[in-house]
């Protein structure tokens, strides 16, 4: 394991124990060979340690975590909100409505296909009638998302919504003035935009979603249509 590795597992460690989480689970393996996992194995071994997570209230009501889908070796890498009943239910998030739209984005407007990406939120259980998730709830899950961006390291995060953004970039800005700007998240290009629920509610608002992508694309070198 490398020094920046291991200063950032302690720095994970210390967070998780800060909230209280007195047990972490891993495999065996990952004490073993931990530098010869895959990014795939790790995320394997970290989304089965939090199968039994108990840290916030959200445990109470949840069917399962939802973890995250997707390529771990992924150039992009797209950060929600939390679950909602489908995605809690089926267990991988984005596949209700919000998540139809998500996905013709990244295939009809990006042209990649929605396996070529990695998805996943800041809050791995459903807020209760799919509320906003609160600000303890947040902070008790985002090493979790933190932990995950770190195995993931893709080149390009797209945070989707408020509460992504807020949470990756520490701001309280509206989502209004943070997206289509790029910042930088632990050395990782980001680049906010509108989540897709919010667009199912604001279509006309899909206009300025689009630019944002199409700077996304650019960024990856992907073709942009006129």
């Amino acid at each position: 394991m490398t020094d920046s590795s291991f200063d950032l597992t302690r720095s994970f460690l210390e967070q998780l124990q800060a909230l209280g989480m007195e047990t972490l689970y891993v495999g065996t393996e990952c004490l073993e060979n931990p530098a010869l996992l895959s990014k795939q194995e790790r995320l394997d071994e970290f989304s089965r340690s939090l199968q039994g997570c108990t840290l916030c209230k959200l445990c109470s009501g949840r069917t399962q975590v939802v973890f995250g889908v997707g390529n771990p070796d992924a150039d992009l890498v797209f950060v929600g909100e939390g679950p909602g009943f489908d995605e809690d239910r089926q267990g991988i998030p984005f596949v209700g409505k919000a998540g139809q739209l998500l996905t013709k984005m990244i295939e009809n407007g990006m042209g990649l296909r929605r396996s070529d990406v990695y998805i996943c939120n800041v809050v791995k259980c459903r807020p209760p009638g799919n509320r906003n998730p609160a600000p303890d709830e947040i902070a008790l899950c985002e090493p979790f998302l933190f932990k995950q961006l770190d195995i993931l390291q893709p080149r390009v995060i797209v945070a989707l919504g408020k509460f992504a953004a807020q949470t990756l970039l520490q701001s309280t800005a509206p989502i209004s003035q943070l997206r289509g700007k790029w910042y930088t998240y632990r050395g990782i290009k980001l680049l906010p935009t509108f989540h897709p629920a919010y667009l199912l509610r604001n279509p006309a608002d899909k206009n300025k979603a689009w630019e944002d992508l199409k700077k996304v694309m650019t960024e990856l070198g992907l073709p942009v249509p006129k």
